[in-house]
């Protein structure tokens, strides 16, 4: 096995949604994973806890992109546009990874285990926008509910974005699904 080779998170992350794909997630094994990716399966096992968590690698650096947005803006920021904006910005990293966003939201979407560890991921990424928030001084349950529009806005605008297969950037899909709340809260 080429153990030596470079990029060996980012090969096993590779093989897994190639093989998630081809034979689906239940029928995959980390061996299988391992020995596509060139690395033991030892190896798999000191990057990711599980078969599952190969697909959700990026969350942490989601969620710190999220939380630093909001952190850093101004003091005066409405909260909501202070989430959007953060969503926004953090979204952005996903438009030179279309190909790989789109094949790995079509394998969670077919795993209802996969599903399960999004939403996982999601309530993590809510709960710490919230967080940020309220250490921006936002009370709640305020806090809590724009974080949770800023999380729904991300997914319905990921979503299109996906759909939509176009070249269009993300962060306009997440800011589109905002003006629609936005315009639905005036009604």
């Amino acid at each position: 096995m080429a153990r030596w080779e470079p990029d060996a998170r980012g090969r096993m992350t590779r093989a897994a949604l190639d093989l998630y794909a081809e034979q689906g997630f239940e029928q995959t094994t980390t061996a299988q994973i391992a020995e596509r990716a060139g690395v033991t399966e030892r190896t798999y096992f000191r990057h990711f806890a599980d078969k599952r968590e190969v697909l959700f690698d990026g969350s942490h650096e989601l969620e710190e992109a999220v939380v630093s947005s909001v952190r850093e803006a101004p003091d005066d920021a409405d909260p909501l546009d202070v989430v959007g904006t953060a969503f926004c910005t953090a979204a952005s990293a996903l438009d030179e990874r279309r190909d790989f966003a789109a094949r790995r939201a079509a394998v969670v979407a077919a795993t209802p285990r996969l599903q399960e560890r999004e939403l996982l991921k999601l309530s993590a990424l809510r709960d710490a926008a919230a967080a940020a928030l309220r250490d921006r001084g936002s009370a709640e349950p305020a806090a809590s509910m724009v974080a949770e529009a800023g999380v729904a806005a991300f997914r319905v605008g990921f979503e299109a974005w996906i759909a939509s297969g176009q070249a269009r950037p993300v962060a306009d899909e997440v800011r589109d699904a905002l003006a629609a709340l936005r315009a639905q809260a005036r009604v």
